[in-house]
C-alpha cells in the first residue's frame, strides 16, 4: 500500500506482492494497513489545512494502492487567501514546514489547474513549486505520464507504446488517442492543461461569511482567546450587517501549534448580528477549551445565515410595542444561552401539528429552529387547558342527563361539584390513520369545560356517544388553572 523512502530506493513500490517484496529485501519490516485510521488522519489534516483557506478536500485519486509514490494528497484552493501569509510562496513554505514538523514528508505546488498542481507537486522533486500563469503546458511536457492521474493499466499500455512523457501525448493527434485509450485520457489531459474545467468539492461547505486572525506568537491563555473572540465577532457582525444577513449558526475554529484543531459551535433561534449576544454564546463554550501548546490561528464562520433587515424601533413603535419587542429579544437570547449550554435538543418548545386530537395537536421541536420554521399549521382557536395530562385519567361522573355535562365527578378520591359547564366539543379520530379503528363513532370524544365550587376548571370528556346498554366512560384530560 505504501513504502518508506529506503524501501522505494531498494526497488519496492506500492502494489508489489508481499512475497516479491520479501524476495528483494528479506529483512523488510511489514506493518498491517489500517485504512480507517488513514481516512481519519486525512480528515484531520484536511480540517487543519483550513488555517490557510476554507476550501480544503481530500484527494481521493491518490489514496489507493499503486498510486504514484503511495502517498495521499490534499486539495487546497487558495484563491484570494495567499495574501494572508504574504504570497503563494510563503504560504506553501509555511505549509510544508508545519507538515514536516508534524512528522510528514510533504511537497506542495500551486498552479492554475488542479491537474497541473497534482503532477508538479509529486514529480518536480522539490518541496515547494509554483507554476507561473500561462506556463502550465510548458511545465507539464517534460514530466512522466504518471502525472496525469490515470489508472495503472492505462499507464502501462502507454509505456509499452513508448509514450513516457506528458509532452509525447500532447504531440499526438487526438483522434487516434481517443480511439485507442478512450475519452478519459483526453479529458484528463485537457483538465491538466486548462482546456476543460475540473470541478472539485470541498470536504466542508465553504462559509460565505468568515473572519480570521493569525498571531505572531501562539495564544496560551484563555483570557486572550476570549478577547480575540470579541474581535472576530465584531468583524463578522460588520460583514453580516453589510449583506443584511443574520447569523443562525456560528463555528469558531482554533488551530493549535501541535497541528490539532478545536471547533466550537453555537446557534441562535433567529437571525442575529448583536455582537454582545453572539460573543456571550461563544464565551459560554470556551470554558472547556484546551489551548494545548498555544493557538496560532482563529477563524469564526457563519455557517447558516438568514435575511436580517434593519428594524425601525425609535419612531413607529409606542411603549407597548417596544415592551413586546424587548420581551421577544430577551426570550430569544435566553433560548440561545440555554440551548448552547444544555444542548440544542434539550431546550424545546411546542409547535402546532395538523391534528384535532389534543395529544397529537402539538410536537416538541428544538427551540433553536425558530418559530417560523416550526410546526405544520396554525394553532387551533378552540380553548385548551394550560396543563394537559400525558394520559387521560378516568373519573367517576354523575350526570343528570345521559348525554349532558357532569353535575358531580370524583377524581383521585376527591369529589368536585360542578357549578358551570360548557360544551360539548366533539373530537373524532383522523380517518386516515391506521390506528383510528374501524368503528370511528366508538372512538369519538365529547369534551366539556367544567368549573367546580372552588373555582377550579377542568377539561373532561366522555368516550364515544351515549349507549343505553353500556355506561359511558369519562376521563379528565387537563386543567385550565
Amino acid at each position: 500500500m505504501a513504502v518508506s523512502a529506503a524501501a522505494y530506493a531498494a526497488g519496492i513500490a506500492p502494489g508489489l506482492p508481499l512475497a516479491g517484496a520479501k524476495a528483494i529485501r528479506p529483512d523488510l519490516d511489514v506493518r498491517p494497513h489500517d485504512g480507517a485510521a488513514d481516512s481519519r488522519l486525512l480528515a484531520r489534516l484536511t480540517d487543519w489545512c483550513a488555517r490557510y483557506t476554507p476550501w480544503t478536500a481530500i484527494d481521493a485519486a491518490s489514496t489507493g494502492a499503486g498510486r504514484l509514490g503511495g502517498g495521499a494528497g490534499l486539495w487546497l484552493d487558495i484563491s484570494g487567501c495567499a495574501h494572508l501569509c504574504g504570497d503563494e510562496a510563503a504560504l506553501l513554505a509555511d505549509l510544508v514546514k508545519r507538515m514536516t514538523a508534524l512528522g510528514f514528508t510533504a511537497a506542495a505546488a500551486v498552479a492554475e489547474t488542479a491537474g497541473a498542481a497534482w503532477a508538479v507537486a509529486r514529480l518536480a522533486r522539490k518541496p515547494v513549486s509554483i507554476v507561473p500563469a500561462g506556463e502550465v503546458a510548458t511545465r507539464l511536457r517534460p514530466l512522466p505520464i504518471e502525472g496525469l492521474r490515470l489508472p495503472v493499466a492505462a499507464l502501462q499500455r502507454l509505456r509499452r507504446l513508448g509514450l513516457s512523457r506528458i509532452g509525447d501525448l500532447m504531440a499526438l493527434p487526438r483522434a487516434p488517442l481517443a480511439a485507442r485509450f478512450g475519452e478519459a485520457l483526453l479529458l484528463t489531459l485537457d483538465q491538466a492543461v486548462g482546456r476543460v474545467d475540473e470541478p472539485l468539492s470541498p470536504r466542508r461547505p465553504q462559509p460565505e461569511f468568515l473572519a480570521r486572525l493569525a498571531f505572531a506568537e501562539p495564544l496560551g491563555r484563555l483570557s486572550d482567546v476570549t478577547a480575540v473572540v470579541a474581535l472576530l465577532v465584531a468583524e463578522l457582525s460588520r460583514r453580516l450587517q453589510a449583506a443584511q444577513r443574520g447569523a443562525r449558526q456560528l463555528e469558531l475554529a482554533c488551530y493549535r501549534s501541535d497541528g490539532s484543531l478545536a471547533r466550537i459551535e453555537a446557534g441562535t433561534s433567529r437571525p442575529s448580528v448583536a455582537e454582545a449576544h453572539l460573543s456571550r454564546l461563544l464565551r459560554d463554550k470556551l470554558e472547556g477549551l484546551d489551548v494545548g501548546f498555544g493557538i496560532e490561528v482563529m477563524t469564526l464562520a457563519a455557517l447558516v445565515t438568514e435575511p436580517h433587515r434593519p428594524a425601525q424601533t425609535a419612531i413607529a413603535l409606542d411603549g407597548a410595542d417596544r415592551a413586546d419587542t424587548a420581551a421577544a429579544d430577551s426570550l430569544g437570547a435566553l433560548i440561545d444561552r440555554l440551548s448552547n449550554r444544555l444542548g440544542a435538543e434539550a431546550v424545546v418548545w411546542l409547535a402546532p401539528h395538523a391534528s384535532h386530537i389534543p395529544e397529537r395537536a402539538f410536537q416538541e421541536v428544538p427551540a433553536l429552529t425558530g418559530a417560523a420554521s416550526a410546526g405544520t399549521g396554525p394553532w387551533l382557536r378552540q380553548p385548551r387547558p394550560l396543563t394537559l395530562f400525558p394520559s387521560p385519567e378516568p373519573i367517576e361522573v354523575v350526570a343528570p342527563v345521559p348525554e349532558g355535562p357532569p353535575a358531580l365527578f370524583r377524581w383521585r378520591r376527591l369529589q368536585h361539584r360542578i357549578i358551570a359547564a360548557d360544551g360539548p366539543e366533539r373530537i373524532a379520530p383522523e380517518w386516515w390513520r391506521s390506528d383510528a379503528g374501524a368503528d370511528l363513532g366508538a372512538a369519538s370524544r365529547d369534551y366539556y369545560r367544567l368549573e367546580d365550587t372552588d373555582g377550579c376548571r377542568f377539561w373532561v370528556y366522555r368516550e364515544g356517544p351515549y349507549r343505553a346498554d353500556a355506561p359511558p366512560r369519562w376521563y379528565l384530560h387537563g386543567l385550565f388553572g
